[in-house]
């Protein structure tokens, strides 16, 4: 194998190591909020409207739920 070769390889692992790494960790992170979500205390109503912006809204929903939408008396 040329060194050309080898470089490409290496390059093409890392690019797709890095697409499977950021499409993986969000999806792990909406699944977890989702069952923080459903877990919690809040009427039916609130619950979906909360899993409707966690998976709509992919950045600020979650940050929005986990800075806004918890109940304080939860102990993690």
């Amino acid at each position: 194998m040329s060194t050309q070769s080898q470089s490409n390889d290496l390059g093409c692992l890392l690019t797709t190591l890095i697409v499977a790494v950021c499409l993986f960790v969000p999806l792990v992170g909406h699944i977890f909020l989702t069952v923080m979500i459903i877990g919690d205390d809040l009427s039916t109503t609130e619950k979906l409207l909360w899993l409707l912006l966690v998976w709509l809204v992919p950045v600020a929903g979650p940050l929005l739920y986990l800075l806004l939408g918890q109940r304080r008396n939860r102990l993690l």
